[in-house]
């Protein structure tokens, strides 16, 4: 039987609740563990496909195409696992469920409550992705407190009774905050989050303390966060303070013996761990390479976590490369590129800013700058290339402008029988098969890809020959449904477009090809 820990947050948002997830999973792992990680937000929108990055950051796409929250992407790079869509549960998904299965006349007539209904689903939700793992770690949305969150700290409260003592394990990660006017670290908040939640049944095991870089969370603080919190000694008070990398955290909880503070609380006895080869590579990450200045164009410069994926997976081609990388986020509608050593234009919907990302293409194919397309950004370079190379003015995607005279992007006949993972959508693994004597051939070493996609808009194969013969090359395809998949541009030292998203399968200790060949190409640019 698998054994949950249940991982929740207090004070504030936002302080790194799936990294805390991610991190422990490593641990665990290290330690000869399966481990699988879910993660259960409290909103209602079903997933966050429809849901515009300024609200939640990216979306992260899983091999069968489903739209879940970026910190999946967190879990996927850390354990080196692959997920599924039971990995991400909304409440608008739970309840879906619910009301679906009355009107099917599954309860038999009864009064629909959220409680037993609705938390009995998120229940079964948690138990459907323990196949035959060791370790489930199941991280809760959002904030104790807020009434959304009510229903799913409800659902820990019954599952745990039904796991049995010594079954499961309770994580609670809140802000100690430090104030610079009296040079005081205060535990209060800390506490107060804690008595919340175990106002409502479930008692804290442990407690991760979040802070800034430069604050100790010293043994006196630690004791008083114990006494106060119900917590069994100072040692459960886990100092998460912020680090120079994300994939640092795994190594300072392993300082702290969290893998093995979890396993005597599950009363698991298992091998030692030493994470020699994450502390190998954290210890790489951290030295000192040349740096370069990669440029990724989108309209969502606002919110980093718009672009997460693209920006942890060129830090992972930098590490690779022996480079140290600096992700400019330009602005679409503000296009400034001076200085840069390589460009991405990333995936991304509508309309706003399509020029600019235009512009940033034709720059870095004139400046012979490295270029690296993702999704829309293939859809980018091929508009590009049409207008000014092969003398198709006005061209367009038919999603931009719906009465170009050349709409090079368009929806194809053949999209129709695509398999319906995606309603209108493109979603998940697909085939690429790759063109011999091609950049991506040197790239990938292997004929046959399979690659993520999320997306409507095809390159529009009523353009191919014509395109062709101006100069672009046709380097990948889809072999089923003959579609494009990637594009480059010859005699310029990188210039590559993909249909799918890379960044979604690159790890730091397996960047991804595309990546990779982006980043030894700005390694060599003078």
């Amino acid at each position: 039987m698998a054994r949950y820990i249940f991982i929740t947050g207090g004070v504030v948002s936002g302080l790194g609740k799936g990294i805390t997830a991610a991190s422990l999973g490593r641990l665990l792992i290290d330690r000869g563990l399966t481990v699988t990680v879910q993660k259960l937000d409290p909103y209602i929108n079903v997933d966050p496909g429809t849901m515009n990055p300024y609200e939640h950051g990216e979306v992260f796409v899983t091999d069968d195409g489903t739209e879940t929250d970026l910190d999946i992407g967190h879990y996927e790079r850390f354990l080196g696992v692959h997920f599924t869509r039971d990995c991400n549960y909304t409440t608008g998904k739970i309840y879906s469920s619910v009301i679906a299965k009355e009107r099917n006349g599954e309860y038999l007539g009864k009064t629909i409550q959220v409680v037993p209904h609705i938390t009995n689903e998120i229940i079964n939700a948690m138990k459907s992705v323990a196949g035959n793992n060791d370790i489930v770690i199941v991280e809760i949305g959002g904030t104790v407190g807020d009434l959304e969150s009510g229903v799913y700290i409800e659902a820990i409260r019954q599952f745990r009774q039904q796991l049995g003592f010594g079954n499961s394990v309770s994580i609670h990660v809140t802000l100690v905050p430090h104030l610079d006017c009296s040079g005081e670290i205060k535990t209060k908040p800390t506490q107060a989050s804690v008595r919340e939640i175990a106002q409502l049944g479930v008692t804290p095991d442990l407690v991760v303390c979040r802070t800034g870089k430069d604050v100790e969370l010293d043994l006196e603080h630690r004791k008083k966060i114990a006494m106060f919190c119900n917590l069994a000694g100072a040692e459960y008070v886990i100092h998460n303070r912020d680090c120079r990398s994300i994939y640092e955290v795994p190594l300072l909880m392993k300082e702290q013996k969290l893998d093995d503070l979890v396993l005597g609380k599950l009363g698991m006895n298992v091998k030692k761990g030493d994470m020699k080869e994450w502390r190998a590579m954290v210890s790489k990450m951290l030295a000192k390479h040349e740096t370069k200045t990669v440029a990724i164009v989108g309209k969502y410069i606002e919110v980093a976590d718009a672009y997460i994926s693209v920006t942890e997976a060129v830090k992972h081609a930098g590490l690779k490369c022996g480079v140290s990388v600096n992700v400019k986020l330009v602005d679409c509608e503000k296009v400034d590129l001076k200085g840069v050593d390589g460009i991405i234009v990333p995936g991304g919907f509508g309309s706003r800013g399509i020029e600019g990302k235009i512009a940033a293409a034709k720059f870095a194919r004139e400046n012979k700058i490295p270029y690296l397309g993702l999704c829309l950004g293939m859809q980018i370079a091929t508009i590009e290339f049409a207008r000014n190379v092969a003398g198709l003015k006005g061209a367009n995607s038919s999603e931009i402008d719906a009465v170009t005279p050349y709409p090079v992007i368009d929806i194809m006949e053949s999209q129709k029988n695509i398999d319906k993972k995606g309603g209108t959508m493109r979603l998940g693994l697909y085939d690429c098969t790759i063109t011999p004597k091609t950049n991506s051939a040197k790239l990938y070493g292997k004929k046959l890809i399979r690659e993520r996609h999320r997306h409507r808009y095809e390159f529009n194969n009523a353009y191919r020959e014509q395109l062709e013969k101006a100069g672009l090359v046709i380097a990948g395809v889809n072999e089923n449904n003959n579609l494009v998949e990637i594009i480059e541009i010859p005699n310029h030292p990188y210039f590559v477009a993909a249909q799918f998203h890379p960044e979604f399968l690159s790890k730091p200790y397996q960047p991804h090809p595309l990546f990779v060949g982006l980043m030894k190409a700005v390694k060599e640019k003078k």
